[in-house]
């Protein structure tokens, strides 16, 4: 090329240039001074969502530095009922047009911001109850697009396929979502602020966002390489991540949003608090005390209709374990069932959470908790538990609930010198509701166990046998021992009552009327074995045979104690080996019991 033509061609583009900035400056004041660009953008917004859109005022053109249409009051509704509220409205958007399209007479926009936007759902929130675009929208009409993409090949969907239309990025501030509750809008979510990038629906999106939901502030974070085939209901790619102070969720897998809702992915939960994440979650307490912190990592898989969690770890609280977790939604109510092996197990925590009974403190509000509303048979084994203070080895624990049937059984465990099984159920389908409690034990350190349940004077020391079978009513431990009904019967074997001096007891008895029981001494009996069977009525414990054996000595007991109180009211006959009978009386409570002074009886007086 020559020096001259090259400078030819070097002031044609310059020229070239200058027209093109010259048409740009002169032109987009033109076309910006017209209502086209009101009438186009709405026509727009109506052509992508399939709303009848509505701005009240002509919009402020901006064409410097940008070119920006700032529109206000925009309302998308319904085309039969005018009446309706917007599905969508917002106090002011933002939009940042082509150019160039505007030059040609077309508006294309790159970027939307709206200002304090309100998102109305429909009765149910969930995935699908989103407000939909209507039928004839492109963004309707490109949904149904990848689903017959979907539908053609499931597992490879022909991507080709898909629409290309330029969406661009999308930013809210201040939105709010609501949901009708008993005919009122009320916030599902409040102070909402944040970013959609989705350059072309059949390619990449990210979305960011920040707002309030439940009191708490929660920060989401989203992207997926297929999006549309995500909204369509076929498999793609899926990263999400939830963060607010009770708890940080992330997935990382496949995902479909159709009404099946396919999902396979990497799942991580962790939580300071469970009893937190309830109730900012459900808004209830858990009943039971505070129980945390959680932390979970599982393969989640399954559908809309039934979920796998594969825990390869789960800690609760000092309880750490995994197994299986399977929930259902295809009944009325919905089911949990599985199977957990623990290292360390909070056995009494678990108990509270899932077990029937209530203990003080342990109501929810209004009377429900977390797991009213669920059923679930759920397996438990340890290869090490406590309960309160008790130390356990080789538990195995089944806690379930069918409607209004609900069992924890603890069906064996290592524990007080011996091995015990525990167990409890409730049935509401009776008024008031019916409560049964099981306990049996072998070779058991028995004073252990009722120390745990705040029993320790009069309880003996040693290795005992014992069965327990009482069935009342109410939801609670009290309610249940203050109805109680059913049989108690222990056998011991050599041990110790401490605590009490016998030869100090006798000679007392003849120098007062009422004897204390305990002294103040480390002394003790020494037992060479007991027996002893009582018949529980109304809450009302009737010793029927009760027989100690302590060396030279054997003691004969009958009469009545409170299960769930503290008086006694029993007679005793002691007999020595010289077949002197004392007869005394025992009165008082368990935690300062008295005697009477006893009456002797010898084998002269017996045969008069």
């Amino acid at each position: 090329m020559s020096q001259a033509l090259a400078k030819k061609t070097i002031w044609a583009a310059a020229v070239a240039f200058v027209l093109g900035i010259f048409v740009i400056f002169i032109g987009l004041p033109f076309v910006a001074s017209t209502q086209l660009v009101r009438d186009r953008i709405a026509q727009q917004m109506t052509a992508w969502t399939g709303y009848r859109v509505s701005i009240d005022e002509a919009p402020d053109v901006h064409v410097w530095p940008t070119f920006r249409a700032v529109l206000k009051d925009v309302r998308l509704q319904g085309w039969t009922e005018t009446s309706e509220q917007p599905v969508l409205e917002a106090e002011e958007i933002e939009v940042d047009l082509s150019a160039l399209a505007a030059l040609q007479g077309e508006v294309v926009f790159t970027r939307m911001r709206l200002l304090r936007p309100i998102l109305r759902l429909n009765e149910d929130i969930t995935a699908s109850q989103f407000p939909s675009s209507e039928s004839w929208g492109r963004l309707a009409r490109s949904v149904r697009a990848a689903k017959e993409a979907v539908a053609a090949s499931p597992e490879t969907p022909d991507l080709s396929t898909l629409p290309s239309y330029t969406l661009g990025e999308i930013e809210f501030v201040e939105a709010r979502i609501l949901s009708p509750v008993e005919g009122q809008w009320v916030d599902v979510v409040s102070s909402l602020s944040g970013e959609l990038d989705w350059p072309a629906l059949n390619r990449a999106a990210n979305l960011s966002a920040r707002g309030i939901w439940h009191g708490e502030a929660v920060t989401v974070r989203a992207n997926s390489a297929q999006p549309l085939l995500l909204v369509a209901g076929g498999n793609a790619p899926l990263a999400l991540t939830v963060e607010a102070s009770p708890a940080k969720i992330s997935f990382e897998g496949t995902a479909g949003l159709s009404n099946i809702g396919v999902v396979e992915g990497q799942l991580e939960l962790t939580a300071p608090s469970l009893n937190r994440l309830a109730e900012w979650t459900y808004g209830l307490r858990l009943p039971t005390g505070r129980i945390g912190p959680l932390a979970l990592s599982a393969h989640l898989s399954g559908d809309a209709s039934r979920i796998k969690l594969e825990t390869s770890n789960l800690a609760v609280d000092a309880s750490s374990g995994r197994g299986l977790l399977e929930v259902s939604f295809e009944a009325d109510r919905p089911s949990v069932i599985g199977t957990l092996a623990f290292d360390v197990l909070n056995l009494r925590a678990l108990a509270q959470a899932l077990g029937p009974l209530k203990t003080n403190g342990s109501a929810t509000n209004g009377g429900a908790s977390i797991i009213s509303g669920l059923d679930f048979d759920l397996r438990f084994s340890a290869a090490s538990a406590t309960f309160g203070t008790i130390p356990l080895t080789k538990v195995a624990a089944v806690a379930k609930t069918k409607g209004e049937l609900s069992t924890f059984d603890i069906s064996d465990a290592m524990g007080l010198g011996g091995n015990f099984q525990v167990g409890v159920r409730a049935d509401k389908t009776a008024e008031p509701e019916q409560l049964e409690l099981r306990l049996s034990g072998t070779d058991i350190e028995l004073g252990q166990l009722a120390e745990t349940f705040g029993r320790r004077n009069l309880i003996p020391q040693g290795k005992a046998n014992l069965s327990v079978f009482l069935k009342g009513t109410g939801g609670s431990v009290e309610n249940l021992l203050s109805t109680a009904n059913g049989d108690v019967s222990a056998t011991f074997g050599p041990g110790a009552l401490p605590g009490i001096d016998l030869t100090k007891l006798l000679e007392e008895s003849d120098r007062s009327t009422f004897i204390p029981l305990y002294a103040n001494t480390d002394g003790s009996i020494s037992l060479d074995s007991a027996d002893i069977k009582a018949t529980v009525k109304n809450g009302l414990a009737e010793i029927s045979f009760a027989k100690v054996h302590a060396g030279e000595y054997s003691l004969t007991l009958n009469g009545l104690v409170p299960v769930a109180g503290r008086a006694l009211a029993l007679s005793a006959v002691l007999t020595d080996t010289t077949d002197e009978d004392l007869h005394f009386f025992v009165g008082g409570s368990w935690d300062a019991p008295f005697i009477t002074a006893p009456l002797r009886f010898g084998p002269d007086d017996l045969a008069q």
